[in-house]
């Protein structure tokens, strides 16, 4: 999507790679689905999932009156979670916009509440010192100038072309496009990522391609791209034009390794999940992550070199879930220890033991121990590296045996550990919290890692 010249020495980093920066620092964001499907409260695809014609749908525009929207509370609840960004869903595919669009009469100004959803939110979240993106949506299942595709609520596997009257215009719709995408981008201020969902000309469903699948041509992708760059320079855009993006965003699967692309450089890349598969909100839906789950999958994402986007769903009042709070709640507890093997840390050239995850920041190595071993760690290629080491949620010690079992029978190792290992004594009782983490504090010269 961009391509940046490498700066010299004296010209220091572009603003661009600055922000590229800064967005791997912060690690950790909140993603939230909110819109009339939140009434329907069945998943943000229901329109589609159940067939829904627009005057069914009609429905929810109708009755949508979030009266107890406080942005401020989400905020928080963000904050306290160690989070430092969010995405908001300003349109999803229904086409209903969270803020009062000059380009169509289908946006909150129109609903009950009558309100602009968007400035109020980035204000709260700005406030607290979060930096706010914007999802956005591609498809747009309520526009007139969409045209039908098997994606597509009203496309109908029984009559020729899927039912589409083949008079809608792509290019009228790829304008009406491009213009919401610059009134938010001129609207609300620096705004930190813009976040596409989604091009499907080469999706395959049921085995076969989607009928009417658009993408890159459709929605003039490389002209967005220049727009959005001319309103707001150095914003991070994802990877869903189907052009390469600044970064990548895998959904609801975990990497089993650090992104690269063709040439094994390595990929800023962004994992995106729910708390309960769902990203609307979905009243039956009881299929809730644990925070130990969830913070889990932070640290093996930061091991990696990705950042975590962790998705709620608001309900039609304008308020998260109680069981979505005690989650954040929860994680929060646990950042508030060990924020610092999360923000701004990264992989580590070292290799963890078994039932283990490394991130590393400068020369702190961090060692999430997700399965608490009995007495002793061994730690590979770590001996005569570590000065000190100590658990990191009350900053206790943690020592070496004073005949450390690695090293007992001269230079030759006990089986089963490896040679070089650093051996650490730990509590036989697990520390309570969820992972515990050991900070190690490496020596000048293994900074850098092994040779």
């Amino acid at each position: 999507m961009t391509t940046m010249t490498e700066p010299t020495p004296a010209q220091g980093p572009t603003p661009h790679q600055r922000r590229i920066a800064e967005f791997q620092e912060q690690r950790f964001g909140l993603f939230v689905h909110w819109g009339i499907y939140s009434l329907a409260a069945r998943h943000e695809w229901v329109k589609q999932r159940e067939r829904l014609s627009d005057e069914q749908y009609q429905a929810y525009y109708d009755h949508f009156d979030p009266d107890l929207y406080d942005p401020g509370v989400w905020a928080d609840a963000a904050h306290h979670a160690g989070m430092r960004y969010t995405v908001l869903t300003t349109k999803h595919h229904d086409g209903f916009c969270l803020w009062d669009s000059a380009l169509t009469d289908y946006s909150v100004a129109g609903t009950p509440y009558g309100k602009d959803l968007v400035g109020p939110f980035c204000e709260a979240f700005r406030e607290r010192g979060l930096g706010v993106g914007f999802y956005h949506s591609l498809l747009d299942w309520h526009h007139p100038q969409f045209p039908l595709d098997r994606l597509h609520p009203q496309w109908d596997e029984d009559a020729p072309d899927g039912g589409d009257p083949g008079d809608r215009d792509i290019a009228a719709y790829a304008r009406y496009l491009h213009g919401q995408v610059e009134e938010l981008l001129t609207r609300y201020g620096p705004v930190d990522t813009l976040w596409f969902d989604f091009s499907y000309s080469k999706r395959i469903q049921q085995g076969k391609p989607v009928t009417g699948g658009k993408g890159r041509a459709d929605w003039r992708s490389e002209e967005l791209v220049e727009l959005i760059r001319r309103i707001q320079p150095d914003i991070l855009i994802n990877n869903r034009l189907e052009l390469p993006g600044d970064f990548t965003t895998p959904e609801q699967h975990q990497p089993g390794e650090p992104l690269t692309d063709e040439d094994g450089r390595p990929v800023v890349w962004e994992a995106c999940q729910t708390l309960n598969g769902s990203w609307g909100y979905d009243r039956d839906n009881l299929n809730w992550k644990s925070p130990d789950q969830l913070i889990r999958l932070l640290v093996d994402t930061v091991s990696k070199d990705g950042n975590l986007l962790l998705n709620v769903g608001p309900n039609g009042r304008g308020e998260l879930e109680p069981q979505a709070l005690e989650t954040l709640n929860a994680i929060g507890a646990w950042m508030r220890l060990h924020s610092r093997s999360i923000h701004g840390a990264g992989p580590s050239p070292y290799t963890a033991p078994t039932g283990c995850r490394y991130t590393q920041r400068g020369d702190r190595l961090y060692l999430h121990v997700l399965d608490w071993p009995y007495r002793h760690l061994h730690l590979p290629g770590l001996a005569g590296k570590v000065r000190y080491a100590q658990l990191l949620n009350d900053a206790s010690e943690v020592r070496r045996p004073i005949v450390d079992p690695a090293w007992d029978n001269g230079n030759v190792a006990p089986k089963g550990v490896p040679a070089g290992s650093l051996t650490l004594e730990i509590p036989v009782r697990k520390p309570d919290v969820s992972v515990p983490v050991i900070e190690l504090f490496l020596e000048p010269d293994a900074v850098a890692g092994p040779r």
